[in-house]
């Protein structure tokens, strides 16, 4: 099963500049070494919200829960970017209660491959 209305899903651009591709931020640092070795780049964080986007839709559901929030999902799979190779990534939606789009959590590496 996809996200519904994954086609519309947010991903704001603080949540790329000031998280995922942020060196600076405690938990984030780490992530952003991860996407920034596949070619990802703080100055072009577009990129990475359309790879994510298309992560979403492309990608099944392999868990999801209803929280106090809304329904949140756990995307896994691979993930296009710049340097030509698909990392295999989890990405956490959720579709706030009253909302009818998902919005991006987070993401990060998943266990599986890469290619």
């Amino acid at each position: 099963m996809k996200i519904p209305n994954s086609g519309d899903a947010i991903v704001k651009e603080a949540k790329i500049t000031g998280y995922l591709l942020s060196h600076e931020h405690p938990i984030g640092q780490f992530k952003a070494a991860f996407f920034r070795s596949f070619g990802f780049k703080r100055d072009c964080w577009a990129e990475l919200r359309q790879a994510l986007v298309e992560h979403a839709t492309a990608n099944e559901i392999v868990r999801e829960e209803t929280t106090p929030h809304g329904q949140r999902y756990v995307v896994e799979g691979p993930l296009s970017s710049p340097d030509g190779r698909s990392p295999s990534v989890r990405s956490i939606w959720i579709v706030r209660t009253g909302q009818g789009y998902p919005e991006l959590v987070t993401a990060y590496p998943s266990k599986g491959t890469s290619s």
